[in-house]
């Protein structure tokens, strides 16, 4: 059961433990079975109308939660302007690009290059924050940057690479407009950014794909609550709970394995081959991201939209049982 305690977060009677095994591997698992979710959603619906919908159905989940457990709302302007920028950013551009670059590219590559942020925070996260970048760290993000830059050539992988790389830009950003949030619940900041996020791609998908042409298969719905209900609301939550409970540094190796299950899943149950050129460029952004990730103190951070969250969490007392 999930509750709101509002309390300190670790004390003596509370100390961190390692994250709990079967809890890391579904929430890996469902993140990693995003990108095969998406390309059969793809089949029934038009891509931007399809993206707001798992947005929307997200953030309700979320905003259901929040209002059983009567968390407050955010009282200033300040808050909701951020939380609305944090949603054009993080949703409406992350999930639109990322939709297009699963359309445009093999599933597997689009998994690994979409969740290429935790290289791409770290010359951001020392411009801005003074992070220190190691010599180990940097050289792991030269190979990383010239992984990426294999897989993204035309005979890599074309527009749809970039697309991937758009949306990995766009989470990167996320995280770090995360940080000037203010002392906002953030379970109500994540339903309210994904929902209004996904009425931004709705209004879009109006304007560029008109009324919508939904073919409403078993499994279209299937895919949908999917990637809605457990690949948004319940893998954010679950992760707040291994937040709470672990020392960030330890959910590194998991969060690792996210690529690593999109790119096991293209090939097993979609027969995808990348080429040599690809799977070349892809072994080096995972090599460069395993490397990178456990020696910078980001290393705790989550893919996607569970990215950046671990801080606001620790500062804002929520807790989860």
């Amino acid at each position: 059961m999930i509750r709101h305690v509002g309390a300190k977060m670790h004390t003596k009677e509370s100390p961190l433990r390692r994250p709990a095994p079967l809890r890391m591997l579904w929430i890996t698992v469902a993140l990693g079975m995003c990108f095969i979710g998406v390309r059969w959603g793809l089949r029934d619906a038009p891509l931007l109308w399809f993206a707001s919908m798992r947005a929307l159905l997200g953030g309700v989940a979320l905003a259901l939660v929040a209002a059983v457990q009567h968390r407050p709302l955010p009282r200033s302007i300040r808050s909701w302007s951020a939380i609305g920028a944090l949603g054009l950013v993080n949703v409406s551009l992350a999930f639109a690009a990322m939709f297009a670059g699963i359309a445009g590219l093999a599933t597997g590559t689009a998994a690994v290059l979409a969740n290429a942020q935790p290289l791409l925070i770290l010359l951001p996260a020392w411009w801005l924050y003074g992070e220190r970048v190691s010599i180990r760290t940097g050289s792991a993000l030269a190979l990383g940057f010239g992984g990426l830059l294999i897989v993204a050539v035309p005979g890599g992988g074309g527009q749809g690479a970039v697309l991937s790389l758009v949306a990995a830009s766009a989470v990167t950003a996320g995280t770090l407009m995360v940080r000037y949030l203010g002392p906002v619940d953030i379970v109500v900041a994540s339903a309210a950014h994904f929902l209004f996020g996904g009425l931004v791609l709705a209004l879009a998908a109006a304007f560029v794909e008109g009324v919508p042409h939904i073919d409403w298969t078993l499994r279209f719905v299937v895919v949908l609550a999917f990637l809605g209900l457990v690949a948004t609301a319940a893998t954010t939550l679950a992760w707040f709970v291994e937040t709470q409970r672990c020392e960030l540094s330890t959910l590194t190796p998991w969060m690792f394995l996210v690529p690593v299950f999109g790119l096991v899943v293209g090939i097993a149950v979609l027969g995808e081959r990348p080429s040599l050129l690809t799977l070349t460029g892809i072994v080096l952004v995972l090599i460069s991201m395993r490397v990178a990730l456990t020696q910078q103190g980001i290393a705790g951070h989550g893919p996607g939209h569970l990215h950046g969250v671990d801080d606001q969490v620790r500062r804002n007392g929520a807790s989860f049982r």
